[in-house]
């Protein structure tokens, strides 16, 4: 009785075993048939790609969604200021990245950091300032980006003390 039960113990393992394979290699060969062939040189991206608003040298997350009731945007004749508001369940170690390293690829200067739980990063163009606030709460993270023009340059529209 005993070499019975290890002869159905053994059936039954190499049974399982002989299924987990066949799942497993037969899932990957239809899911690389579907495809079709892979090459080393194309790179897939990683998640959704970040967005230019109103300030077209100001890159943001896809992840976070404009807040139209918080956000202002004057636009003259060659220069956009103004703040825009954002909302997104993103962590605030990786915005603080993301904005440290796309702004720099767009020409902006970082002058300052003050990193809490409430971020401020502050940049510098030529004739711009750029504040980004930071604030990470428990089920979001709220984002506000003011873009102003540096003290001195004359801008249309714009009173000038």
């Amino acid at each position: 009785m005993t070499h019975r039960r290890r002869t159905i113990s053994v059936f039954t393992l190499t049974l399982v075993l002989a299924s987990f394979f066949i799942l497993v290699t037969g899932c990957s060969y239809f899911q690389n048939s579907r495809s079709g062939p892979r090459t080393a040189s194309v790179k897939e991206p990683m998640g959704p790609m970040p967005v230019y608003y109103d300030f077209g040298d100001v890159l943001v997350p896809k992840e976070l969604k404009i807040v139209k009731k918080d956000s202002f945007v004057y636009l003259t004749s060659g220069l956009t200021v103004g703040v825009l508001s954002f909302k997104g369940r993103v962590e605030r170690g990786s915005l603080i990245a993301f904005f440290e390293n796309n702004m720099a690829k767009d020409g902006w200067s970082q002058v300052s950091a003050f990193k809490s739980p409430q971020t401020m990063l502050l940049f510098q163009k030529k004739d711009r300032w750029c504040v980004i606030d930071i604030l990470e709460k428990m089920l979001s993270t709220k984002v506000k980006i003011w873009v102003s023009p540096t003290p001195g340059v004359s801008v249309p529209g714009l009173l000038k003390e």
